[in-house]
This record gives C-alpha cells, sequence and structure tokens, in this order.
C-alpha cells in the first residue's frame, strides 16, 4: 500500500503510512500460587538432601519455559498455549542442628494451559531475507507461516516457603529437561527415584502476563521522525561527581502506598 499524505484540521499529523508489525489480539494476566513443587537434584545435591534435617529457600528465578501454540479445532479463531516453567531454587540444607547451612540449588516445574483469542488467517510468507542469510547460492526464499505466536511476560517467582519431604507414587519422575537447564546446573540432574526418597517441596508464587500476537499490517498517523532531543552526556566523571548525579531514594526510605492494578482485580 503506498503511502498517502493526510492531515487532519489542526495539523496533528503529516501522513498515514502502512507498517507491517505485531498486533496483540489477546491477552492475560494471572497469579499462580504453586505449592508443593518437587524438585529435583544433581547426584551430589541429592546426597546432602537425604542427610539434610531442615531447609530454607533463599530465592528462585525461571530459567527456561517451553511454548507450544496449537489451534483449537471445535473453536475457530481461539488457541491452546502450553507454558512448561522450569524454575532454579536456590535452598539452605541444615545437616545437624546449630551447623551452619550447605547451600544447594534445586530444579522444579510447573505446567499451564492458557486459552486466548488469535484470529483465523494463516498464509505462507516469503522473505528475501532468508536469501541473504543464505551463504550459500540457493536463490530459492523459504517460507513461514504468520500463525499467532505467544509471548510470555514474568518477574522472579517470589519465594514463599520449602520443606523436606519424600517422593511417592503420586508424584511421577520427569524424563525430559532442556538443554539450557542442564548447562546452567552445570551436571546431570536425577530424575527417576524410587519412591520413599528425601526431597524437598517449595511454595512460590508467581506473577505472568501471556499474548498472543500476530503480525499484521495496520495504518497509522505518522507525527514525524524520532529525533533524540537529550545529548550524550561525558561518563569520565569522578566517582563521587557520579554519586551526587543520583536521585536520593526516597521511596527506599518511605515505601509508597499500593496502588490499584486493573489488570488483575484482587478477588
Amino acid at each position: 500500500m503506498a503511502e498517502s499524505k493526510m492531515q487532519n484540521a489542526n495539523g496533528s499529523f503529516k501522513e498515514a503510512v502502512c507498517i507491517d508489525a505485531g498486533r496483540v489480539y489477546d491477552s492475560c494476566c494471572d497469579r499462580d500460587c504453586l505449592e508443593d513443587l518437587r524438585c529435583f537434584f544433581t547426584a551430589e545435591a541429592q546426597a546432602l538432601v537425604d542427610q539434610a534435617t531442615s531447609v530454607k529457600m533463599t530465592g528462585a528465578k525461571i530459567l527456561n519455559v517451553l511454548i507450544d501454540v496449537e489451534p483449537i479445532s471445535f473453536n475457530k479463531g481461539f488457541y491452546s498455549c502450553d507454558l512448561t516453567f522450569y524454575f532454579l531454587n536456590e535452598l539452605e540444607l541444615y545437616i545437624t542442628p546449630n551447623s551452619c547451612p550447605t547451600p544447594v540449588n534445586g530444579i522444579s516445574f510447573f505446567s499451564k494451559k492458557v486459552i486466548l483469542y488469535g484470529s483465523d488467517g494463516n498464509v505462507q510468507v516469503f522473505s528475501s531475507t532468508s536469501r541473504e542469510n543464505n551463504p550459500t547460492c540457493d536463490r530459492s526464499a523459504s517460507s513461514n507461516s504468520n500463525s499467532p505466536k505467544c509471548v510470555l511476560q514474568c518477574v522472579d517467582p517470589v519465594v514463599l516457603t520449602a520443606r523436606l519431604g519424600e517422593t511417592d507414587d503420586t508424584y511421577q519422575n520427569i524424563y525430559f529437561i532442556p538443554q539450557a537447564v542442564t548447562d546452567y546446573i552445570g551436571s546431570p540432574i536425577v530424575t527417576n527415584v524410587p519412591a520413599g526418597t528425601k526431597t524437598v517441596y517449595t511454595t512460590i508464587g508467581l506473577f505472568t502476563i501471556v499474548q498472543l500476537i500476530r503480525d499484521v499490517q495496520m495504518l497509522i498517523p505518522v507525527y514525524d521522525f524520532c529525533i533524540p532531543e537529550k545529548q550524550c552526556e561525558d561518563t569520565t566523571d569522578q566517582p563521587c561527581d557520579v554519586f551526587r548525579k543520583i536521585k536520593f531514594p526516597t521511596n527506599d526510605f518511605f515505601p509508597p502506598k499500593p496502588k490499584h492494578n486493573d489488570c488483575c482485580n484482587e478477588e
């Protein structure tokens, strides 16, 4: 579509242009309290867990998320977003009373499903970019689909509690852990242990926003080019000079009151 020169009565924008961008067709936010997530350990860490008398959780973060998007056959235009989170749990094990804790890391996972609307358009897209990135002499352009993609936004989990327990038949062993997770740990993770083995169960809080995005062409008003108005500052100042420019952290000394969140209302 050719660019069209447009201007409204007060001249607030110069023209309307067609752009190719990702449009959010549907989104949702959620808070999950994940209770008693079983931790998986390396062989060395599991040996320490077997001797532990108590445990304390000091931190948690998301190492990886596997996302799978599938259309729902009985509800056209809607898609099922399957999310599997892999958490790194930072723990302190106490082997004997009044002893110094031993830090270990454990892996836990959680799966959830979200159904969102993503429209029903689905075409093949060919681009010259694939040829430019191809070092061979192949002049063909590979195709991809413009099916919607699931985008997840999340913050670090909120640490709630941890406890020692024993595995039982209600907790099945897992047999697949992403390579990114095992690379972070640095050693193979024991995923198959007999029932009755001592382990750690953690409880964490998770805040997430899930979006279903599709690339579309949109006509938008253009006001002007984005020209920076701020000049870059020289960073060769002395450390104390840089410190004096930092704004005083008033909110750290006087925490602000909580504000109403329109995204996820309190139940």
